[in-house]
């Protein structure tokens, strides 16, 4: 049933709510305004005392379109427009894990439009792979089901992209 409910969701327009989506953000998330996209996984946002910050999002992985020296890979480029569909020029709530930065200085977070998780979001549609990197690991038993589920239909780049 839960494969039946999953391909489902997959096939739904991106603007169509589902409940696997909606996960609370929780107490201390941070709000912010996306000012930018700079991939299917990142994002510049302002947050509410006017800085600017890139953050990564938290345990999901798209294809690179913004590597130096690295051809695009597939699926990149709808990776991108997808994350900037879902949040440029909106207000997200960016809730942390064990580690708040990166070794790239990038606040790491799971971002929320609403009670819309973005990662997950990503990873249903096909359009990221799970990327587990303790302890920043919490949701990782999630993610790891909603790529199953988006691989098993061959959603997004599962289907369109050898390897």
């Amino acid at each position: 049933m839960l494969a039946a409910v999953a391909a489902a969701a997959l096939l739904a327009p991106c603007d169509q709510r589902d409940p696997e989506d909606e996960i609370e953000s929780g107490a201390g998330a941070l709000e912010a305004e996306v000012i930018d996209v700079v991939d299917g996984d990142t994002i510049d946002v302002r947050l509410e005392d006017g800085s600017e910050e890139t953050v990564r999002y938290i345990g999901v992985d798209t294809p690179e379109s913004v590597a130096p020296d690295e051809p695009v890979q597939c699926y990149a480029h709808r990776a991108a427009e997808f994350n900037r569909s879902l949040v440029l020029g909106r207000s997200v709530q960016l809730r942390f894990d064990a580690e708040r930065r990166d070794v790239y200085g990038r606040l790491l977070a799971y971002v929320y439009r609403g009670r819309r998780l973005i990662n997950a979001i990503l990873l249903r549609r096909g359009l990221a792979r799970p990327l587990t990197i303790p302890p920043n690991d919490s949701l990782a038993p999630l993610f790891e089901r909603l790529a199953r589920a988006a691989g098993r239909v061959g959603r997004g780049l599962w289907g369109a992209c050898a390897g």
